[in-house]
Formats: C-alpha cells, sequence, structure tokens
C-alpha cells in the first residue's frame, strides 16, 4: 500500500543563543514543543514555506540561511518529509497564530537555551542534543535524520 506523502519545511530560529520553539497541546492527545513549520503550498520553495509558517504561527519575520537536517515521520496517515533550516530574527513581535489553523492547537510560545528546553517531548528529538553541537559548529553539513514513527 502507498502512503501519501507531504513536504514540509521548518525553521530553526535561534536568537541571542535561544531557539524558539512552539507549544502544540490538545487535552489528552498531544503536548509538545517544536520549531515553526508546515506544509508546502503550490510553488513554494523550501525557504518561503519556513518564513511564512514562521510569519504565521508568530508573527515574526525571518531570514532563512541554510538547510540543517532532513527529517522522514511515518504514520497511519502517511509519510512526511521535513526540512529544517536555521534562521535568524529579522523583525516583528511575538503574536501566535496570526492565521490560526485548528489542527496546530499552539497553546505557548518561547525562546530556549539548551539546558532550559521544556519538559515535554520536543521534536524534532535532534534539538535535545545534536542542534547545539552543530549549531556551535555552523552547521558543517546537512545531516539526514533516520526515519521514525511519528507519535502525534
Amino acid at each position: 500500500m502507498t502512503l501519501p506523502h507531504r513536504i514540509s519545511a521548518g525553521a530553526l530560529v535561534v536568537n541571542q543563543g535561544r531557539l524558539l520553539l512552539l507549544r502544540h497541546f490538545r487535552q489528552g492527545e498531544y503536548d509538545f514543543w517544536a520549531p515553526p513549520g508546515g506544509g508546502v503550498e503550490g510553488g513554494e520553495e523550501l525557504e518561503e514555506t519556513a518564513r511564512r509558517e514562521t510569519f504565521e504561527e508568530t508573527g515574526l519575520r525571518i531570514e532563512t540561511q541554510q538547510l540543517a537536517y532532513m527529517d522522514e515521520l511515518i504514520d497511519s496517515s502517511g509519510r512526511m518529509v521535513k526540512f529544517w533550516f536555521t534562521a535568524r530574527l529579522v523583525s516583528g513581535s511575538m503574536a501566535l497564530s496570526r492565521n490560526p489553523d485548528p489542527r496546530e492547537n499552539i497553546s505557548d510560545a518561547g525562546w530556549f537555551a539548551e539546558d532550559d528546553l521544556p519538559e515535554a517531548h520536543v521534536f524534532p528529538a535532534v534539538l535535545r542534543g545534536r542542534f547545539w553541537h552543530d549549531w556551535s559548529r555552523g552547521f558543517e553539513s546537512i545531516v539526514r535524520l533516520p526515519l521514525k514513527t511519528s507519535i502525534f
């Protein structure tokens, strides 16, 4: 059986040594933190998707810099390939979900250093360790993360 595929992009926005994360929460179903991101629309380039999604979800304008990670997820509804770009903050002030998508359930946002990441699940898991090493070295190469089953 062939599963539907989805292409998406996200932004690893670091400002003053802190990473931007959004809390996705639905009582009794899921509670996780992740950088802004979402599905590619129409003829968008991946970097454009990361910028648009960041603005829609946070009100912040960013400049994408380089591709850092390629992530693959699979669940019962399909397979997703997500491209994570490093990014820098350009302008704006935090305003959650300017164009709210009821499926997102974004309930909070914050800037986190490596040692103060939220205790809840953080996606992608690479943000709990390797990301900070790669960030300190300027992301020397693109890392393809292993295929994993999505838990949300």
